[in-house]
């Protein structure tokens, strides 16, 4: 089962490197194993801005572009099959929400102070004691898990530490 554990960071910097760590450095040492991840801040002006991990539109029109060549294929117009595959599959992508609920981020982004920011990772599988040494140095605080009392209390202190 997949835990939910959103952190905080005061600044944008930290949260970018830890969206790193959680993304790539970690997963590719075998240390780390997340469903999917998201990072959010607030901009000086007080805008919001997300990035996620996995771009849904990018894989959906890439997707569309093949099946709509295959299919442009046996009309004979790849070119006309492959731009209506992309489109439709990018619309398809940008509808698709898989792992962590948009939604939920959009309002972080919205209750975050400028210049603050938050990373949220579905962890699947981590070897605890490393990741959080790795994370620690950033300075994150602990805004919101799916972990139960005892365990979120236990990170908050490790990182805290």
């Amino acid at each position: 089962m997949a835990n939910l554990v959103v952190l905080g960071f005061d600044d944008r910097a930290s949260a970018e490197r830890v969206f790193q760590l959680v993304t790539d450095t970690l997963p590719k040492q075998q240390l780390l194993q997340v469903g999917d991840a998201a990072l959010v801040w607030r901009e000086q002006d007080g805008k919001p801005r997300i990035q996620q991990a996995v771009n849904t539109t990018a894989a959906g029109a890439l997707g569309g572009a093949f099946w709509g060549t295959l299919i442009g294929l046996l009309f004979l117009n790849p070119l006309l099959g492959a731009a209506v595959g992309a489109g439709a599959g990018a619309i398809g992508g940008k509808l698709t929400d898989i792992g962590i609920n948009d939604s939920m981020i959009k309002e972080m982004g919205q209750d975050l102070e400028p210049g603050k920011a938050a990373v949220f990772a579905l962890v699947q599988q981590a070897t605890q004691d490393r990741v959080i040494e790795a994370i620690k140095p950033y300075n994150p605080h602990v805004i919101q898990t799916s972990l139960s009392h005892d365990d979120q209390e236990a990170l908050a202190k490790a990182l805290q530490a």
